[in-house]
């Protein structure tokens, strides 16, 4: 061992403290390990330069600049400011190692964007990794990354399709929706049922890929039809929901031939025998919130029909009050049951009846939502003429607040009862 070795290995006399020492500086950013380094270099004395960069990795070159920082009033302040190197230090980002860069980028991201050049609504038809290689081939080395971060500076950013653009909106839409939700409140106050219905979408029956991912061993996923042919189906599924707004209960009817208004009547029916006169053994009488359109829509006539020969048959009214056109989304039964029936049966093939009845009947929230299934095979016709005679048969009596949305259709023989409720809306 040389003389300055001996002379510096005596000033660490404890191995432990060594390996100490070396623990803490190995946390260190760049920014604290070289003035640690150059301070315990100094500590060492003569030959401490050579010790702690056989220790630490540093070069002896690092170190030595370390210990004039540490006698630099300036070098010192920067340390304290938490910046590793002198202002401008470091490697020049390209742009400005390469003034022609951006200019170039510039031009290939208006060759490459796409939308309205009468708007601020812009996207890109090309990705980063083309682009880098376009800048590449015209003399100007750059990244994939790079191109990503100075695409990000001019302003885009990777986004998918948000749906929420949903046609004309009505101008009386916020007093409707004000209007629906003082019913609901009259209802739920008097203890009266207030359910919210719907159709889901058509589903296809069989080995067919449905959308989203469930857990399953690697490399096993579940095999299905490469095309959604309808003649490949062994059926199509027709999911009729309806919601008990106040005890967020529903009953799903699964038709199977045609969503028309007498299915939509059939499954309120179904949910009244077998949930409804449950609940409501006292209810005098039955809010229906639908969309406007649809097998429950405001315009349909076989829907006013089959709602009075509901009506007739529970013995009491049915008040129907529709959503304005384009607020489909806003019907609770949307976001409290068809949500959570596609969430829980993601990524699973609808193979047949049983399976769409068993997933939706196992679909539960935190929120206490319980939901029962049931299939119905009745064939229901489409194109239904309702003559003139019957629809001035129906009881119909119309609010002053929107009549052709709000509407009562009492059973026959409680005309003049039902008009004094009207008029207290």
């Amino acid at each position: 061992m040389m003389r300055h070795d001996r002379h510096v290995a005596g000033r660490f006399p404890d191995v432990a403290l060594e390996t100490r020492w070396l623990r803490v500086f190995h946390t260190l950013d760049e920014g604290q390990a070289r003035p640690a380094a150059a301070q315990k270099a100094l500590e060492l004395g003569r030959g401490g330069v050579s010790r702690v960069s056989a220790l630490t990795g540093l070069s002896r070159t690092t170190i030595t600049r370390g210990v004039a920082d540490l006698e630099n009033p300036s070098a010192l302040e920067r340390m304290r400011s938490g910046r590793s190197r002198q202002y401008g230090g470091g490697r020049k980002r390209l742009d400005v190692a390469d003034a022609c860069l951006k200019e170039e980028l510039r031009k290939v991201l208006d060759d490459s964007t796409a939308g309205d050049p009468t708007c601020s609504l812009k996207w890109l038809n090309k990705s980063r990794r083309t682009i880098a290689e376009e800048l590449t081939r015209m003399g100007h080395p750059v990244s994939a990354q790079t191109v990503g971060r100075y695409i990000s500076e001019a302003g885009f950013s990777l986004q998918g399709n948000f749906k929420s653009y949903e046609g004309k909106q009505s101008v009386d839409r916020d007093e409707q929706f004000r209007y629906i939700n003082s019913q609901v409140a009259d209802f739920m106050a008097n203890y009266d049922p207030v359910i919210s219905v719907d159709t889901k979408q058509r589903e296809l029956v069989g080995n067919f890929k449905n959308a989203g991912r469930v857990y399953r061993r690697k490399g096993d996923p579940s095999k299905v039809n490469a095309y959604d042919y309808r003649s490949w189906a062994d059926g199509v599924a027709l999911p009729y929901g309806t919601l008990d707004v106040a005890t967020n209960k529903a009953l799903v009817n699964v038709g199977t031939s045609y969503d028309t208004s007498e299915f939509a009547v059939e499954s309120i029916r179904r949910w009244w025998k077998m949930l409804g006169q449950h609940t409501y053994p006292e209810g005098k009488r039955l809010l229906i919130c639908a969309d406007g359109g649809g097998s429950n829509g405001s315009r349909r006539k076989t829907w006013k029909l089959q709602i009075q020969k509901l009506a007739d048959e529970l013995g009491t009214p049915v008040t129907v009050c529709h959503y304005p056109p384009g607020t489909s989304k806003w019907n609770k039964i949307e976001h409290r049951l068809f949500s959570f029936i596609s969430i829980n049966w993601r990524g699973k093939p609808l193979l047949d009846y049983e399976t769409i009845i068993q997933l939706i009947g196992s679909t539960k929230t935190r929120k206490g939502l319980q939901v029962r299934a049931m299939l119905d095979t009745r064939t229901y016709k489409k194109g239904i003429v309702v003559s003139d005679d019957e629809l001035d048969d129906i009881n119909l009596h119309r609010h002053k607040v929107y009549p052709l949305w709000n509407y009562t259709i009492a059973p026959h023989d409680m005309p003049m009862i039902l008009e004094a409720k009207v008029e207290l809306h």
